[in-house]
């Protein structure tokens, strides 16, 4: 048999095995379980080299292999809000765009992604070109009324929340708060915002979303002698804010106005002499059981307040009590805590990983790396 007689005879093979694969069915769609179990995590990626391709990244943290462990993402343009509804099977993103891309007409729009399918469903456009645009902040968009109304905030410079109906879909308000800044949920249906001269500004709202009634605390902090880092982990509606010195300042948020509570130390007198300082971009965190979490840097200095640290301190909020120290395999930049009775503790370290470790032992558990990450800055628990 010559060589012309064999290479027919296998293109001809060839073609009947080619002929025997099914077509691809596009088009389909894999729905994820919602709510989301306990372990799953949505990290914040806010692609910090090139922001309007930001991502917002679904994993599960108790999944050994990177395909087990990734399970989609959905856009988030240019470090937008962001924030999940335990009400409804809906995640909120406040994004904006521009018409040429990276510029032309700026479009501010918050966009309602459905948790299953991780598909946007609905918008609603936000005038004005007022969104505010900073790094990651989980205080600056919040869910009140039993979560029918969003609040997310403005900043021009002059700063304001609007307020959103989310079953209407549509905007109520505009709220100023001059010389006061983002938002932390107040009271019955209102939220409070940290100010310039170191007090707190509180508003409640009526069911149409206007302004029902307004306080301000007295002053309570230096912002120049003992400046508080505008991070919050609230438990039991008492919001804990860490300071760049080592200290906690408590206020209770459960009622209409807030209450300024008994100030009380994350540090000794022997560990401020180390050095000790809190510190990091999303320092501190809370788990189901009320265990505040916080990054510790041993190295501090003025400005290291960024820098993180090597460890994770844990204490019962209630009393004020160091209860465990966690010591990082790797120096952590930020933490979040995953929900349920037996929390993961997931800390972002300098080389854009995320470290897991059991919160309840301190533990380390796994390294979750090359799912598609840059920047993941912050990180959030799946509800």
């Amino acid at each position: 048999m010559n060589n012309k007689v064999v290479f027919f005879i296998g293109m001809l093979l060839s073609c009947l095995v080619q002929a025997e694969i099914k077509p691809e069915t596009i088009g389909k769609i894999n729905t994820l379980p919602v709510p989301y179990p306990s372990d799953w995590v949505i990290v914040h990626d806010a692609a910090f080299f090139h922001m309007l391709e930001g991502k917002m990244i679904v994993l599960d943290t108790s999944a050994e292999t990177l395909g087990e462990q990734y399970k989609g993402m959905f856009n988030n343009s240019f470090i937008g809000q962001f924030i999940q509804s335990s009400k409804r099977p809906e995640m909120y993103v406040g994004e904006t765009f521009h018409a040429r891309g990276n510029r032309g007409e700026r479009t501010d729009v918050l966009t309602i992604y459905d948790k299953a399918t991780l598909t946007p469903i609905d918008e609603i456009v936000l005038p004005g070109g007022k969104l505010m645009k900073s790094m990651p902040e989980k205080q600056s968009i919040a869910l009140i009324d039993d979560e029918r109304l969003l609040l997310i905030s403005n900043f021009t410079p002059a700063s304001s929340v609007t307020v959103v109906d989310l079953v209407a879909r549509k905007i109520l308000s505009e709220v100023q708060t001059p010389g006061c800044a983002l938002i932390y949920p107040t009271g019955a249906r209102g939220f409070s915002s940290l100010c310039s001269n170191g007090a707190m500004l509180s508003i409640q709202l009526d069911k149409n979303g206007q302004v029902a009634e307004e306080n301000r605390t007295e002053v309570f902090f230096d912002t120049d002698k003992n400046t508080l880092f505008e991070k919050s982990a609230i438990i039991n509606g008492i919001a804990y804010f860490p300071g760049l010195a080592g200290q906690v300042q408590p206020i209770d948020l459960s009622k209409n106005k807030p209450k300024i509570l008994k100030q009380w130390s994350l540090i000794s007198t022997e560990e401020r002499t180390q050095g000790w300082r809190p510190g990091g971009w999303q320092l501190l965190g809370a788990d189901d059981s009320g265990r505040l979490y916080i990054l510790m840097n041993p190295e501090s200095f003025n400005g290291s307040h960024k820098d993180g640290g090597p460890e994770v301190w844990v204490f019962n909020a209630k009393k004020g009590k160091r209860e465990q120290r966690i010591k990082l395999n790797s120096w952590g930049i930020s933490l979040a805590l995953t929900s349920g009775k037996n929390p993961r503790l997931v800390v972002t370290t300098p080389e854009m990983n995320l470290e897991v470790y059991d919160a309840k032992t301190g533990k380390f558990i796994r390294t979750l790396s090359d799912f598609g990450q840059e920047t993941p800055f912050v990180v959030y628990p799946a509800q």
